[in-house]
């Protein structure tokens, strides 16, 4: 499938080398950081056109809407491009866990010590 992204957005994007840019999900009435997710163009133009959160799976090399297969869904209610266009912030409703171990967000493992 060819990219139908903006032309004006994609100009804005800074992505790595594979062509990719990280996007930072967060719940959108708590605040909460739920994930880190990846996103080429079209994953970023299926996300603007449908309102569901979909990703570019590095290691299966797929795309993947969020909830497809586990019923958890993200409801996007807004994206926005930081100021150096190299990362990308959701602000998503999340249906059940963000994280694919079932924690509510992928960031519960705990606290690094210094």
């Amino acid at each position: 499938m060819s990219s139908s992204l903006d032309p004006a957005i994609a100009a804005r994007l800074k992505r790595n080398p594979d062509g990719l840019v990280p996007a930072v999900v967060q719940q959108h009435d708590t605040g909460e950081v739920l994930m880190l997710g990846y996103m080429d163009d079209e994953a970023l133009a299926r996300t603007l056109s449908t309102g569901r959160a979909t990703y570019w799976s590095r290691s299966r090399q797929e795309y993947w809407v969020k909830g497809d297969t586990s019923g958890h869904r993200q409801w996007v209610k807004e994206v926005r491009l930081d100021c150096d266009g190299d990362t990308l912030l959701l602000k998503v409703d999340q249906e059940g866990p963000a994280c694919h171990t079932g924690d509510r967000t992928c960031f519960d493992a705990g606290l690094l010590d210094g």
